[in-house]
């Protein structure tokens, strides 16, 4: 059983920055991939980002490239989400998840445990 607690959201106008932090217990993290996932109101959950196990592979959504970047911290049983030049239709509720097999990261469906969630709201 993994907890995980997304935290670092809040309000931030175009162009800042926010990082997100997702921190586990009850397991490591180091054997799991992790994925950032985000939800906006009326949307379906879409993919932002995903990092193995090791860190040594990533993978971004094409409208996050250049600006976000994940990463993880196996020590501190951590992943981040650092997410540069925010704009306005980055807003949405962000949940990072599990993933013990590094296969079809993009879908939601596998992936193992979820977070509550941390909401990034973007004004113009």
């Amino acid at each position: 059983q993994v907890q995980l607690v997304e935290s670092g959201g809040g309000l931030v106008q175009a162009g800042g920055s926010l990082r997100l932090s997702c921190a586990a217990s009850g397991r490591t993290l180091s054997s799991y991939g992790m994925g950032w996932f985000r939800q906006a109101p009326g949307k379906e959950r879409e993919f932002v980002a995903v990092i193995s196990s090791g860190g040594g592979i990533t993978y971004y959504a094409d409208s996050v490239k250049g600006r976000f970047t994940i990463s993880r911290d196996n020590a501190k049983n951590t992943v981040y989400l650092q997410m540069n030049s925010l704009k306005p239709e980055d807003t949405a509720l962000y949940y990072c998840a599990t993933k013990r097999v590094f296969a079809a990261v993009r879908v939601t469906s596998t992936y193992d445990y979820w977070g509550q969630g941390t909401q990034v709201t973007v004004s113009s």
